[in-house]
């Protein structure tokens, strides 16, 4: 088999990998990706996509009980597990095929199955045995699920991947991980009627989020009988008759035990980096398989480049896309482009909603000299009649030197679309004033962003902090 000539090789066909491939051919490039999986990579096939379709099936039960304060009589309401997946799997059909067309028109070649790099500019796929000399090469596998070390029974452990394809509903689940996926997944889970337990290592869920986002969550959760078994690990897992007995330890090795029906492990994600042979060429890694890029997501070699989760440096599909972008115009459109990775938005879809941009309060208060805080707790005017005991939180974090708005974070309905909206305001740099001077719309729960007068708290660093 003779050697296809390109002049660009993308491994991946996830977010990143599929924007680059597209604006690559669309400036005239002869451009060739391979996947191993499914095209459209983490994001379309097991990951925010089907989640957050799942998101919606679990946030109908409390639709349900809600109406009746409203006047409505529901009836005696059930869940079918097998029907929400069929048609979730129908939905990820569609879009796979969506993506394959959209390369396809675009004039990109798409091969399915596991490419290998040989060398700086040569792509060999071992299961057609085709070969590939490139005149660059995008790496673009995205992250994989890590299930840590090694312990007794870890095998009757699920990722998230699994999780979109159990034939059941699982009565208890339990969930070891507080990253976004562990508490979106415990959510759903609890929302869909199984009983959930979470278990983290450290004090609180969602580390490097904000402090009193974090607090507020955790409460929430637990008003909804989801328990956290928090300074603690899954030790041990043993397969019983009817499930699983799980055995978790605290820091000094004290155990307590848990009988579930699933467990699942989300304690992280690394780049998928194995066996791609970057170790024939010399590509730079981190310890965990990172590879290492410059602002123009350029390698240590030359012609090889590497966009999105497997870079390990801002893990979200929307970066993941402008990173590819700004490759492809940067060394095919003639017009060199870094993205910038600060005041990203973002969003936890657990119940409730979480939305987020900008430094958090601990963040502002190590590089700011003033950090002013405007927060607000509040029960929602839907939960007025419904009688529901849930509340939104809505912070700002200020630069009290220049006013700017540094910092957002919300938690209650749709709090993800707000942070959408709130993220092109801290982006463009806007104050507090700015915020002040916006009319409010009533009544709506955002209003709160704009009315906040009064500082709750007022952080000023000492001549010696702001010197180290």
């Amino acid at each position: 088999m003779g050697v296809s000539e390109v002049d660009l090789f993308v491994i991946g066909a996830g977010s990143g990998g599929v924007r680059a491939a597209r604006i690559a051919a669309g400036y005239g490039a002869k451009v060739a990706i391979a996947e191993e999986y499914r095209v459209g990579g983490t994001c379309v096939i097991r990951g925010c996509v089907p989640k957050k379709l799942l998101v919606y099936a679990s946030r109908f039960s409390q639709d349900f009980e809600d109406a009746a304060g409203y006047g409505w009589t529901v009836p005696q309401t059930s869940f079918d597990w097998p029907t929400l997946i069929a048609n979730k799997d129908r939905e990820i059909d569609r879009l796979e095929g969506a993506y394959t067309r959209n390369l396809q028109k675009a004039g990109v070649v798409v091969h399915n199955g596991r490419a290998i790099i040989e060398d700086a500019h040569t792509v060999v796929m071992p299961g057609t045995g085709e070969r590939f000399r490139a005149g660059h090469i995008l790496i673009a596998t995205g992250g994989a699920p890590f299930h840590g070390a090694t312990i007794p029974g870890i095998e009757h452990a699920i990722s998230s991947n699994e999780a979109f394809h159990l034939p059941q509903l699982p009565r208890r689940v339990l969930v070891q991980g507080g990253g976004y996926i562990a508490v979106e997944f415990a959510c759903i889970f609890a929302g869909l009627g199984s009983e959930v337990t979470v278990v983290y290592r450290g004090e609180n869920v969602l580390r490097g989020f904000d402090d009193s986002l974090r607090d507020h969550l955790r409460k929430e959760m637990e008003s909804r009988g989801i328990r956290f078994e928090c300074g603690r690990v899954v030790s041990r897992i043993e397969k019983g008759p009817t499930g699983y007995s799980v055995s978790l330890d605290d820091s000094e090795g004290r155990a307590i035990g848990v009988e579930v029906d699933t467990v699942m492990f989300a304690i992280g994600r690394r780049p998928n980096t194995a066996g791609l042979g970057l170790e024939n060429v010399g590509v730079e890694t981190t310890p965990i398989g990172a590879v290492v890029v410059d602002a123009f997501s350029r390698t240590s070699v030359p012609n090889i480049y590497a966009v999105g989760d497997v870079t390990n440096r801002v893990n979200l599909t929307p970066v993941a896309i402008r990173e590819g972008h700004a490759f492809a115009d940067s060394v095919f459109g003639g017009k060199p482009t870094q993205v910038d990775h600060a005041d990203v938005a973002t969003a936890v879809f657990s119940e409730p909603e979480l939305g987020v941009v900008g430094l958090t309060e601990a963040q502002a208060i190590e590089t700011l000299k003033i950090v002013q805080v405007y927060e607000t707790s509040f029960r929602p005017m839907k939960a007025t009649l419904s009688g529901r005991e849930t509340r939104v939180l809505m912070k700002l974090v200020v630069d009290g030197t220049s006013k700017r708005v540094v910092g957002c974070h919300i938690a209650g309905p749709d709090a993800g679309e707000l942070a959408q909206v709130l993220g092109i305001a801290v982006k463009m740099r806007a104050t507090k004033a700015d915020f002040d001077a916006t009319m409010a719309v009533h009544p709506t729960m955002a209003e709160e962003l704009v009315t906040m007068r009064e500082v709750t708290r007022t952080h000023v660093r000492s001549a010696a902090a702001a010197a180290e």
